[in-house]
């Protein structure tokens, strides 16, 4: 018989907030006592006999059938649309980010089961003695796997693994690819988690020889404090959550410090923004990029329904809040329409508890603004991302199940024409400084053509034929024509790719260095401009 703990935490990474869910006994009569929705400790929420038993039965349910508009019917009273998703993937522990790789095939970050080591007395000054410390780690168990055709194999199971007292498991967060290379982002890992092979941190998956450790977040964030941390709710080692490739360099997100940063390939770190500036302890999540970067929070319990946001990052690190009236965001991804999906963990209000099984779910942000819930009855879920398909793919039973028991759900996206609308917080996409990034839609020329481009793969055997748009080169040459037929512009080269130009050449005024830039940034799926143009001086 498993023990199924469902616990409290302001944190999403399954460690001091290893996610929102733990219990301990000394807390409790900390809630009784009437502590408020912006409370700012760790607070617990002990399961009675009857209630754990009700717990158990539905995610027996979950397992046995899978989640279902019934299942979450039941523990959750307002109505809500039917679930449109299938189960995909079965016996994953602990599943968090995925990704497709170059190959085509599913990678999924794994918690993994825990461990039995204490580092008590190798780090006392970073090792907790509260709770949900101490914590007890292991040097392997972290797990990355891969889905080919529904079936799980483990690509490596030797990454660090970790446990609060009450057996709330982080380890491996999320995964990303730069080119064939596929780079694991470490959550469960350093002393103060109860492991000594690792901090936490990002490594290189070696297809021959153990994993590589590039970039020691440990470190970092203990020698570079955030402005406002929250000393009730702090993690020495951090607790990453998400991640995403662009343009060769990394960029992940700390919620519990209160960060995003940008990695890249040779280990330099640098802090993209330090969300606790302007915005507190808002416990950020998910990350997407597209023109600009995007992030979500998962905010404090208990859950108050509607009141988390995603933020927008531009480049230089400015922060503004680009949509409203969310709930514990834990998955952002942006489709080729530029419409966002947004993965809420748990919609009901209250603690994380049996009453919110089945409560989470997906919203669709529209270019204009307009928010669909697609689907409902996943029980939280702690990933997503887009597939090649164009389906979702979400990581459920993320935390609080037993090993074995996680699961890859595949959403069917509605078939709906795109928005053409500006994003409803959003600023206007004209006259922007060079250099800076605009925020357009993203939408494919009618002369684009589909070609097959067959991708080799990273760790297996099989290469698959992947579908892309050839878009980049049609905007390319387009806009070559449109350079060339301006006399003050027909020295000037571009190069686009994913939709971001990068002007080159020489002008013979700052004007005509202008005029180019205005040019490209007038063309339909230009996102962004990178102005390389020099001016003579005769």
């Amino acid at each position: 018989m498993f023990e199924m703990i469902i616990f409290i935490s302001n944190d999403p990474t399954l460690s001091h907030f290893v996610h929102p869910w733990c219990g301990a006994e000394k807390y409790t009569h900390r809630i009784s006592a009437g502590r408020n929705h912006k409370m700012k400790h760790l607070k617990t929420y002990l399961l009675s006999s009857a209630a754990l038993v009700g717990a158990l039965f539905l995610v027996a349910l979950i397992l046995i059938f899978g989640p279902s508009p019934k299942v979450a019917a039941r523990v959750a009273p307002a109505p809500s649309p039917p679930a449109d998703f299938t189960i995909y993937a079965l016996g994953l522990n602990n599943p968090r980010g995925l990704k497709f790789g170059p190959d085509g095939n599913l990678y999924v970050a794994e918690g993994g089961a825990g461990g039995s080591n204490s580092t008590n007395g190798i780090c006392p000054e970073l090792q907790l003695t509260d709770f949900p410390g101490p914590y007890l780690g292991s040097n392997s168990g972290g797990r990355i796997s891969v889905i080919i055709n529904g079936v799980r194999t483990t690509v490596i199971d030797t990454l660090p693994s970790s446990q609060t007292v009450n057996g709330l498991v982080s380890g491996v967060a999320d995964v990303a690819f730069i080119g064939d290379t596929m780079y694991a982002l470490l959550a469960g890992a350093g002393c103060s988690h109860g492991v000594t092979s690792l901090p936490n941190g990002i490594v290189r998956i070696n297809q021959n020889g153990p994993p590589s450790l590039i970039a020691n977040l440990s470190a970092f964030q203990q020698a570079n404090p955030v402005a406002h941390p929250n000393p009730p709710d702090f993690e020495p080692d951090g607790t990453w959550y998400s991640m995403i490739e662009v343009r060769g360099d990394l960029y992940a997100v700390e919620p519990n410090h209160g960060e995003v940063d940008r990695i890249t390939t040779s280990g330099q770190i640098t802090r993209i923004v330090d969300v606790t500036v302007t915005q507190g302890h808002i416990v950020p999540t998910a990350i997407a990029y597209n023109g600009n970067f995007f992030f979500g929070n998962l905010g404090l319990f208990p859950v108050d329904p509607g009141t988390e946001r995603i933020m927008k990052l531009n480049p230089s690190g400015h922060l503004d809040t680009w949509a409203t009236g969310l709930t514990t965001v834990q998955g952002l991804v942006i489709d080729q329409r530029d419409r966002m999906y947004v993965l809420e963990s748990m919609t009901n209000p209250g603690f994380p508890s049996p009453a919110q099984i089945g409560s989470g779910r997906v919203v669709r942000i529209d270019p204009n603004g307009e928010q669909t819930v697609i689907a409902t009855g996943l029980s939280f879920p702690g990933g997503m991302t887009l597939g090649p398909d164009g389906a979702l793919y979400v990581s459920n039973l993320s935390f609080g199940a037993p090993p074995g028991a996680g699961q890859i759900v595949r959403i069917e996206l509605p078939n709906k024409p795109a928005k053409t609308q500006a994003h409803i917080n959003s600023k206007a996409a004209t006259e922007l400084p060079d250099n800076v990034t605009a925020d357009l839609p993203r939408e494919a020329p009618a002369t684009a053509r589909q070609d097959s481009v067959s991708v080799g793969p990273p760790f297996l055997v099989n290469p698959v034929v992947i579908e892309t748009a050839n878009i980049d080169s049609v905007l390319q040459q387009d806009a070559l024509k449109k350079l060339s037929e301006d006399s003050e512009l027909s020295s000037v080269s571009i190069s686009i790719d994913e939709g971001r130009a990068v002007l080159t050449g020489t002008v013979n005024s700052a004007g005509a260095r202008m005029k180019a830039a205005k040019l490209i940034k007038s063309m339909r799926g230009v996102k962004a401009i990178e102005n390389k143009i020099s001016v003579s001086h005769p």
